[in-house]
């Protein structure tokens, strides 16, 4: 993803805690390049962890993380970039 201007609707403020976005974003800029415009997220519980699947489709790229947490969500959201800003949104909102 090209460096551009972040952001996020009011689903995601209101729903994702804040540590919990900033990894989300550090996934994206960690990924090998090209990078799609479209990156999706599947949050799930997973005992005391919150599991993450980050994929995309083109080029195909899938990854899990699992991370401790106190309070693990079940959410699907969706990161998109046009080329000057990005936009992190629940499924729910697109």
């Amino acid at each position: 993803m090209t460096e551009s201007k972040r952001y996020l609707t009011c689903g995601v403020d209101s729903t994702i805690p804040l540590e919990l976005q900033l990894f989300l974003w550090e996934c994206v800029e960690r990924m090998p390049a090209p990078c799609d415009y479209l990156q999706v997220f599947e949050l799930s519980p997973s005992g005391a962890m919150q599991s993450i699947v980050h994929s995309s489709e083109e080029p195909e790229y899938r990854q899990v993380y699992m991370i401790p947490s106190e309070t693990p969500i079940t959410e699907k959201l969706y990161i998109i970039d046009d080329g000057d800003h990005s936009t992190m949104l629940l499924s729910s909102e697109y």
